[in-house]
């Protein structure tokens, strides 16, 4: 089974995340003994533009716009999710490279972590639902869940120039919560978890968001680009982010 995107003028075809690639994260482990390992969980189209202008734009200001569509689906008890991971700093700061996101179409559950030697500081929830933007501050890793009974499709803007780090979350087994059918259930493999804060989107001016625009449409201007160096220099946006939630 593969998954198609059409896109502007193209068609593109996804690369799936298959259950064989997220045993480590799951947390119901009596249903994944007689699970399919070929099940496909979700899709990831990358490093996508509509012109070579836009391409061109975005390659000049180290950013890559991706979307990702997760079916609805179960792993057991638990509800379909991405793995997770961190991001590197940004070389000689003590800050990581933030990502920002945006449901294009259904509903998403974003759950993302801080910690410190290991060990889990804040844990902040989003649901977000279609036009809502939420952007990831430095330092936190992140799941994106469907708890929803409808195909979620998202988009993200992220600095091209590194690769993520799934091996803290792998390793712990997963994120510092499940979202299962009776709600969150904390991990195990982590010590002194703190309680979840749910907060809100963040449809805001201070990052140059609004729930009505897309953030493609920052992609089409130079001026409109330029507002998304927090993406790639998040150093310099330090207030900024300690506002958001």
């Amino acid at each position: 089974m593969s998954m198609k995107l059409e896109f502007g003028n193209k068609v593109i075809e996804g690369t799936p995340r298959k259950l064989n690639e997220m045993v480590d994260v799951v947390y119901d482990r009596q249903w994944l003994e007689q699970a399919d390992m070929d099940m496909e969980l979700y899709y990831m189209f990358r490093d996508l533009s509509l012109s070579k202008t836009d391409r061109e734009r975005l390659m000049e200001s180290g950013l890559r716009y991706d979307i990702t569509i997760i079916p609805p689906n179960m792993l057991g008890c638990e509800y379909v999710k991405t793995v997770g991971h961190f991001h590197p700093r940004v070389p000689g700061e003590n800050v990581s490279y933030t990502e920002l996101y945006e449901v294009l179409r259904g509903e998403a559950v974003y759950l993302f972590q801080k910690q410190n030697n290991g060990k889990v500081e804040d844990v902040i929830v989003v649901e977000a639902h279609e036009g809502d933007k939420v952007l990831i501050p430095p330092n936190y890793g992140h799941i994106t869940i469907n708890s929803s009974n409808k195909i979620l499709k998202m988009a993200n803007l992220v600095a091209r120039d590194f690769e993520s780090d799934y091996e803290p979350i792998k390793k712990r087994g997963g994120g510092a919560y499940y979202l299962t059918t009776e709600g969150f259930v904390p991990n195990e493999n982590y010590e002194h978890l703190p309680q979840i804060r749910f907060c809100k989107p963040t449809n805001t001016p201070l990052a140059g968001l609004s729930k009505s625009k897309e953030i493609y449409s920052l992609v089409k201007s130079d001026e409109g680009i330029r507002t998304l160096r927090y993406l790639t220099h998040p150093q310099e946006y330090t207030e900024m982010f300690e506002r958001l939630y």
